[in-house]
C-alpha cells in the first residue's frame, strides 16, 4: 500500500457525522434494556439526606470560627519564628 491509498482512507468526521443512523454505546443499550423492566425511581440533584435541616447558621458561624484558626496559628508560628531568632546568639 502507499501512502496515498492511507490519505483515501483517512476517516472522514463530516461523513460520520451525517449518517442517518446512530448507534447508542454498550452502556446506553444495556441501561436501556435493564430500566425496561425496573425504571429507575427519580432522584433529585444533591438532594438532601433524609431528616437534615438547613444548616445556614452552623455554616457561616464554622467559616468565622475556621478563619479565626487559620490566623491564629499564622499569628502563633510568626511569634514563635520571632522569639526563637531573638533567642539565638548573634553571629556576625
Amino acid at each position: 500500500m502507499s501512502e496515498q491509498d492511507d490519505s483515501k482512507r483517512e476517516f472522514d468526521i463530516r461523513w460520520a457525522d451525517n449518517a442517518e443512523l446512530k448507534e447508542p454505546s454498550a452502556r446506553a443499550r444495556m441501561l436501556a434494556a435493564r430500566w425496561k423492566e425496573n425504571p429507575p425511581e427519580a432522584v433529585p440533584f444533591r438532594g438532601e439526606p433524609e431528616g437534615a435541616r438547613p444548616r445556614r447558621s452552623s455554616w457561616i458561624r464554622s467559616s468565622w470560627i475556621s478563619t479565626a484558626v487559620v490566623l491564629g496559628c499564622v499569628a502563633g508560628i510568626i511569634l514563635l519564628l520571632g522569639y526563637v531568632q531573638f533567642r539565638a546568639p548573634y553571629q556576625p
